[in-house]
């Protein structure tokens, strides 16, 4: 990957909280277009990771360039504003607030090009979300929560979309609508930064694959070398 296609860009990133240190000198590197799954087992410093990429955490050390910019440490509003989206794990739809009222409240398009994700083309993403537009967040399944917080965070024109774990605990056949999603969203050139343990659902989509074991990087690469190494399934994630 080339300086002029790196969209983020981690280096030697150690974090933690108070005095306790979960991170350990993380490389971290998606480019432009580039779908990159972490991948770990719980307790290993992915969710750590994410809340420094989004500014919900400062790290202690190492850098954050997103765009070529320095993002390390700062708010997580503005680190948002500059196009970093995540889908959270747990959804945090707003219970009050339609499907229609969601998309529109939080549609931010993005300076110097045309609206890519209008509510239109993310009904089109999610017929279902179409059919209960004027439902109430607290009125939709989970499954539904969750594609609605999908559309939410691409009602923002991300530069980078980052999903947690984004289809735990769902029905089966949501789950496939959900990666279907991102596979429409991979070949739309989305860059997508996922967590997710459904090592085998990611192979397909993923451009590469980075694993986290006790907050350090112990592996990566692309999903022929993943698929053709079945003990880093057994050693790291427990598979």
């Amino acid at each position: 990957m080339n300086a002029a296609s790196t969209l983020l860009d981690a280096k030697s990133v150690e974090a933690g909280y108070g005095a306790s240190q979960v991170l350990f000198g993380i490389d971290l590197k998606i480019g432009a277009g580039e779908v990159l799954a972490l991948l770990g087992r719980n307790g290993m410093g992915k969710s750590t990771l994410l809340k420094v990429l989004t500014g919900t955490l400062a790290p202690m050390r190492g850098s954050v360039h997103f765009g070529g910019d320095a993002i390390g440490g700062h708010k997580p509003d503005a680190i948002a504003r500059r196009g970093v989206a995540i889908v959270p794990e747990g959804r945090h739809v707003f219970p009050n607030l339609s499907v229609d009222e969601h998309l529109r409240a939080f549609a931010r398009p993005r300076p110097g090009s045309a609206p890519r994700w209008t509510a239109d083309a993310l009904y089109a993403l999610f017929p279902r979300l179409a059919e209960r537009k004027a439902n109430a967040g607290n009125q939709l399944s989970g499954g539904e929560q969750q594609m609605l917080a999908i559309a939410r965070a691409l009602s923002t024109h991300p530069r980078l979309l980052i999903l947690d774990e984004a289809t735990e605990g769902l029905a089966p056949v949501i789950r496939e609508e959900i990666w279907h999603c991102i596979a429409t969203l991979k070949a739309e050139g989305e860059a997508i930064l996922v967590v997710d343990k459904y090592v085998q659902r990611l192979l397909p989509l993923a451009d590469r694959h980075v694993i986290l074991e006790r907050g350090r990087v112990v592996w990566q690469g692309d999903s022929a070398a993943l698929d053709a190494d079945r003990s880093l399934w057994t050693r790291y994630l427990g598979v």
